[in-house]
């Protein structure tokens, strides 16, 4: 999040108005709902970690056990528990 300083992106009416309820203070003013993206699609994280619930999905149908899982990713068993359950 950057900082905006609003003479430069209000008009002064509404200046004006705002500095009726708030004045020399940083407010957040959010984006619209349509607007937002999902955690990790900009970055690609969310993609990255679909991958590899999706192997471990595969391994375990494949018959590696839950604790082999957990020592391969590095994860705890309850959350490759919760991967493989998962739908």
């Amino acid at each position: 999040m950057k900082y905006v300083k609003a003479a430069t992106v209000l008009p002064e009416k509404l200046i004006i108005e705002i500095q009726k309820y708030v004045q020399g203070e940083t407010i957040y003013i959010p984006k619209l709902e349509n607007a937002h993206h999902k955690w990790g699609t900009r970055s690609g994280g969310r993609k990255q970690l679909d991958d590899r619930n999706q192997a471990i999905k595969h391994a375990f149908k494949d018959g590696v056990s839950i604790h082999q899982l957990a020592e391969e990713y590095f994860l705890a068993v309850e959350t490759i528990k919760k991967i493989v359950y998962s739908k």
